[in-house]
């Protein structure tokens, strides 16, 4: 990053070639930054999208005691242990005002996702993501062949929300997108989409007779006085996942929510066919784990989220100097916030690794999301106790830009390339 030599070389000479489709995908964000991080001690990352606490202490040691039952050796159903989809249809009903859904348990919403592209769209189909995107869906596009049909959509700048009347107009061109994904809230801006957007995304996408995909993984956190809302449709998937609001990042469980109104299981039988060659099924005692997760309700979640409210606070005022909510900061959701670098930092990944050289902080740049010249920062951990140290290192390296500006400092390095 910032000019480096790129760590992970070339194909040895006399090996048989890999894959087009896999040379043409990107390079994983978070591999790069561990390896730049590598190198420097005592790096407090705000990079990962990770959450401080654990899933709760009463769904392991309740997993734990399943763990020598012969029947968590075994393969389990594909589509997930029938008491943890039972569980998750209701919580989907319930929580999120999805009826007529069934539910496909995977190893993640990564997983999840793949499964979806697999399922919906050939090589050549166009795949609509909006700038800034989520990194690892664009991958997954790209890693299945269809990379080079990905369209970017604009979000607005003013508010970084997606710009719909782009999407409408794109619908009624001569190759409208397949499928069409969104993020709410979103990962990396933050920003939470309102019931009017979502409803009006759902006609578009319906009209044109295209897929639309929701990924609900930062479902429960919300910071403003909106609130998360899901739509429904035959022609709407949602992804989900344990790994932030339970701290079930590791234990990799998430679940999609597909439409079964032709009262055959279609769609869900067609997804099967990547289930069953990818993971077959996710891990019986993550499953568990998600269970007894699911079972302690909302509130544990909602009691966890509250606790890094003040993580939040400390980072905004660590983004300052770039401005405030709203005005060059920005994000209402998730555990990101997002925000435009000053001018002369549009070599965002630069000046990233001139943060971890010399600050000693890390974030995402925002290039690796479709957009230079912005980065992504998270507040989901450290723990309280220890985040006010990380967001004052970031405060520091942004008042240095601000103040100098990124060539300057740059040439100060010892080895500024």
């Amino acid at each position: 990053m910032g000019g480096d030599e790129t760590p992970y070389g070339g194909q040895p000479a006399g090996q048989p070639s890999i894959s087009q489709r896999i040379q043409k995908t990107d390079m994983p964000i978070m591999v790069k930054m561990r390896h730049l991080q590598g190198g420097v001690e005592g790096v407090a990352s705000l990079a990962q999208g990770v959450v401080y606490w654990m899933p709760p202490e009463s769904a392991i040691k309740a997993a734990v005691a399943k763990a020598t039952d012969p029947a968590l050796s075994v393969y389990g159903a594909d589509e997930g242990m029938p008491e943890l989809t039972a569980a998750l249809r209701h919580k989907l009903a319930a929580e999120n005002g999805l009826t007529g859904y069934s539910v496909m348990v995977t190893a993640g919403a990564n997983q999840a996702f793949t499964n979806i592209v697999l399922t919906l769209t050939d090589a050549h189909d166009r795949v609509a993501l909006f700038c800034p995107y989520y990194f690892n869906a664009l991958m997954t596009v790209q890693m299945t062949g269809g990379g080079a049909n990905v369209v970017y959509g604009p979000c607005r700048p003013e508010d970084w929300h997606p710009d719909l009347d782009w999407l409408e107009q794109e619908m009624h061109g001569p190759q409208p997108p397949k499928l069409v994904m969104l993020v709410n809230p979103c990962n990396p801006s933050g920003v939470t989409l309102s019931r009017a957007e979502l409803e009006r995304a759902s006609k578009i996408c319906s009209d044109a007779g295209s897929w639309l995909l929701i990924d609900n993984t930062y479902e429960h956190f919300i910071w403003g006085q909106q609130e998360h809302l899901c739509v429904g449709g035959p022609h709407i998937l949602h992804t989900f996942s344990f790994s932030k609001a339970y701290g079930m990042m590791g234990w990799r469980v998430g679940y999609i929510a597909y439409p079964d109104t032709d009262g055959q299981d279609f769609l869900g039988l067609q997804m099967v066919k990547v289930q069953d060659t990818v993971p077959i099924c996710a891990s019986l005692l993550s499953q568990h784990v998600a269970l007894g997760a699911l079972k302690l309700g909302r509130q544990w979640v909602l009691d966890n989220v509250a606790t890094i409210r003040s993580n939040r606070e400390l980072l905004l005022d660590a983004l300052s100097p770039l401005g405030r909510l709203g005005s060059g900061v920005y994000g209402d959701g998730a555990i990101y916030l997002w925000a435009r670098l000053p001018p002369g930092c549009e070599d965002d990944e630069a000046v990233v690794a001139w943060m971890v050289r010399r600050h000693r902080v890390a974030v995402i740049p925002g290039s690796a999301c479709g957009c230079p010249g912005y980065f992504r920062a998270a507040f989901g951990k450290p723990a309280p106790d220890q985040y006010g140290e990380a967001a004052a290192r970031l405060k520091q390296a942004l008042q240095q830009l601000v103040k100098e500006g990124f060539a300057a400092v740059r040439a100060a390095l010892p080895n500024p390339d």
